[in-house]
Protein backbone atom coordinates (compact mmCIF):
# COMPACT_ATOMS: atom_id res chain seq x y z
CA UNK A 1 0.00 0.00 0.00
CA UNK A 2 1.08 3.49 -0.95
CA UNK A 3 1.90 6.19 1.85
CA UNK A 4 0.92 8.71 -0.75
CA UNK A 5 -2.16 11.30 0.52
CA UNK A 6 -5.05 12.72 -1.70
CA UNK A 7 -7.64 14.82 -1.28
CA UNK A 8 -10.80 15.42 -2.84
CA UNK A 9 -14.25 17.94 -2.00
CA UNK A 10 -16.81 15.51 -0.16
CA UNK A 11 -19.33 14.41 -1.61
CA UNK A 12 -18.11 16.79 -4.67
CA UNK A 13 -16.64 19.94 -5.84
CA UNK A 14 -20.25 21.54 -7.17
CA UNK A 15 -21.73 21.17 -3.87
CA UNK A 16 -18.40 22.38 -1.28
CA UNK A 17 -17.71 25.52 -3.49
CA UNK A 18 -20.99 26.52 -4.97
CA UNK A 19 -20.68 30.68 -5.35
CA UNK A 20 -16.91 30.85 -3.78
CA UNK A 21 -14.58 33.22 -5.96
CA UNK A 22 -12.02 31.49 -7.72
CA UNK A 23 -9.59 32.87 -5.84
CA UNK A 24 -11.20 31.25 -2.60
CA UNK A 25 -10.91 27.94 -4.32
CA UNK A 26 -7.94 28.20 -5.83
CA UNK A 27 -6.30 28.73 -2.71
CA UNK A 28 -8.26 25.71 -0.99
CA UNK A 29 -6.60 23.20 -3.58
CA UNK A 30 -3.16 24.81 -2.71
CA UNK A 31 -3.84 24.44 0.53
CA UNK A 32 -5.57 21.29 0.20
CA UNK A 33 -2.37 19.80 -1.78
CA UNK A 34 0.36 21.15 0.91
CA UNK A 35 -2.00 19.08 3.52
CA UNK A 36 -1.11 15.52 1.26
CA UNK A 37 2.65 16.62 1.20
CA UNK A 38 2.44 16.76 5.17
CA UNK A 39 0.64 13.14 4.93
CA UNK A 40 -0.04 11.87 8.56
CA UNK A 41 1.16 15.61 9.93
CA UNK A 42 -2.21 16.86 8.42
CA UNK A 43 -4.08 15.77 11.53
CA UNK A 44 -2.09 18.37 13.09
CA UNK A 45 -2.68 21.32 10.99
CA UNK A 46 -5.50 24.06 11.43
CA UNK A 47 -7.39 23.76 14.79
CA UNK A 48 -9.07 20.42 16.22
CA UNK A 49 -8.59 17.57 17.43
CA UNK A 50 -5.30 16.48 16.69
CA UNK A 51 -5.42 12.71 16.75
CA UNK A 52 -8.34 10.01 15.50
CA UNK A 53 -9.07 12.04 12.33
CA UNK A 54 -11.35 14.59 13.52
CA UNK A 55 -13.20 17.36 11.82
CA UNK A 56 -10.05 20.12 11.59
CA UNK A 57 -10.34 23.38 10.39
CA UNK A 58 -7.83 25.93 8.56
CA UNK A 59 -7.69 29.49 8.36
CA UNK A 60 -7.23 30.84 4.72
CA UNK A 61 -6.24 34.38 3.70
CA UNK A 62 -5.05 35.32 7.00
CA UNK A 63 -8.95 34.02 8.93
CA UNK A 64 -10.86 36.06 6.02
CA UNK A 65 -12.08 32.36 5.21
CA UNK A 66 -11.61 28.78 6.49
CA UNK A 67 -12.12 25.39 5.47
CA UNK A 68 -12.78 21.84 7.12
CA UNK A 69 -11.45 18.65 6.69
CA UNK A 70 -11.01 15.23 8.02
CA UNK A 71 -7.74 13.55 7.64
CA UNK A 72 -8.10 9.67 8.52
CA UNK A 73 -4.64 8.12 8.68
CA UNK A 74 -6.34 5.05 7.80
CA UNK A 75 -7.83 6.33 4.67
CA UNK A 76 -4.66 8.60 3.90
CA UNK A 77 -6.89 11.02 2.55
CA UNK A 78 -8.10 14.46 2.91
CA UNK A 79 -11.95 15.56 2.75
CA UNK A 80 -13.02 19.12 2.16
CA UNK A 81 -16.53 19.62 3.65
CA UNK A 82 -16.76 22.77 3.94
CA UNK A 83 -15.45 26.61 2.83
CA UNK A 84 -16.79 29.31 4.68
CA UNK A 85 -15.75 32.95 2.92
CA UNK A 86 -16.53 35.67 5.35
CA UNK A 87 -14.54 37.80 2.28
Amino acid sequence: MSDDWTWHYNPDAAHVTDGLPIEVITEVERLAEELTVLGYDAAAAGRGPAHGGGLRTLDIFGGRGYFMYPAPERLRAISIVRVVWIG
